[in-house]
């Protein structure tokens, strides 16, 4: 019992060290979306130029940070008519680029690693592209958009499906801050604290219990530590493995990456694994479902050889200037908690919340949770509360 109470303990203290960014990281992110609707994102992203697939990271990057429904949302792009390249750089930009995602590892590990994350999703992104231009023939393509067609749901389907952009013209600060604009940013808001809360607790659960049981003398042996050119070369290789059999997805990872770093994994290893939330075993069924055996095998195989290659470039980018942390000293376990600046913003971005939540459950918001998981046929045929003008009542 002592045991399972430290690692309770544990995940309970990184869990109030990030709140407040995690709730300003999503806030961010819900006005971006509010203002971006997702039929300009299928116009956008007809093909796999160099340009295209720099839009459709930057409009995935404003997108949802839950893997599940970044995988969805691909699967709908690409049946509207995205090219598979540029629907897979919207799924990678959806879930590596994002805002929370870059806050919340500077709060955990630090800026460096931000940085990194920035750095490194680009680049990943350009050795997915220029492997599925050498891979994956047309032939495989039109198999997975035939099986696409079939319209299998998956996990998230009916979140994916949900368009919340503010309705209407004008300036977008006039409609941000008119009532739709205040509704629309509480639903994306909402619903994407809804699509992450399950992987964010077992996340946080992970770490804690990792950090509290597994020794630092394991991972110094598991990483190399003692070997720095075998650890470097080891990291972004077993990153992305130890993220698979985590099943820690979306920002849920970024809490075990801390726990990685402090024992012992290399740089380019943290880069590789925040990479692989797309690759974890459910997601692997998802993919099977949605584009069929071989496709699934072609995007781990594809994602895999990006996910190090582009772990290894920022280890020797990073290392070359300089910028790579020499002590290991990531936010795991603070003294509990104190009155100090996280505790008063913690406050502070909670009433936030509140006032979120409850603009959310005024303006039709439980019959939105009840459709998350369900089919895109049932959200188009609901009229999204977001696209009502009028104040709540």
């Amino acid at each position: 019992m002592s045991a399972i109470g430290h690692a309770l303990a544990v995940a309970g203290s990184m869990t109030w060290e990030i709140l407040w960014a995690l709730i300003l990281g999503f806030l961010l992110s819900a006005v971006v979306q509010a203002a971006v609707r997702k039929a300009t994102i299928v116009r956008l992203l007809g093909d796999d130029r160099p340009r295209t697939l720099a839009v459709a990271s930057l409009l995935g990057a404003a997108s949802s940070s839950c893997s599940y429904a970044a995988v969805a949302l691909a699967r709908s792009l690409f049946r509207k008519g995205a090219h598979f390249t540029a629907a897979m750089a919207f799924e990678i930009g959806s879930t590596n680029l994002v805002v929370e995602l870059g806050v919340i590892m500077a709060l955990l590990l630090g800026w460096q690693f931000t940085a990194a994350e920035f750095v490194g999703g680009p680049l990943m992104i350009v050795l997915v592209a220029v492997l599925f231009r050498v891979l994956v023939r047309k032939r495989l393509l039109a198999q997975a958009r035939e099986q696409a067609e079939r319209g299998l749901a998956g996990s998230m389907e009916g979140h994916a499906a949900m368009d919340m952009s503010v309705p209407g013209e004008g300036s977008f600060r006039r409609r941000l801050f008119s009532p739709a604009g205040f509704t629309s940013v509480a639903h994306v808001f909402t619903m994407e604290w809804a699509a992450i809360l399950r992987d964010l607790v077992v996340g946080l659960l992970i770490a804690g219990a990792v950090a509290a049981w597994v020794p630092d003398s394991f991972w110094q042996a598991f990483f190399f530590t003692g070997h720095p050119l075998a650890s470097a070369l080891w990291g972004p290789l077993i990153g992305p493995v130890v993220a698979i059999l985590s099943f820690v997805c979306s920002i849920g990872n970024v809490p075990l990456a801390a726990v990685l770093w402090n024992g012992g994994i290399s740089f380019g290893g943290v880069v590789a694994f925040i990479f692989a939330d797309l690759l974890i075993l459910p997601i692997l069924a998802i993919y099977r479902k949605y584009y069929g055996i071989r496709m699934t095998l072609a995007l781990l195989g594809i994602f895999y050889a990006a996910m190090v290659g582009a772990g290894y470039l920022v280890e020797l980018l990073f290392g070359t200037f300089g910028l790579i942390p020499r002590e290991r000293s990531a936010t795991v376990l603070s003294e509990g908690i104190s009155w100090n600046y996280t505790t008063w913003l913690n406050i502070a971005f909670l009433l936030l919340a509140a006032v979120l939540l409850v603009r959310f459950f005024r303006t039709g918001g439980r019959e939105m949770l009840r459709m998350m998981g369900g089919s895109p046929d049932a959200m188009a045929a609901h009229d999204s509360p977001g696209r009502d003008d009028r104040p709540a009542s």
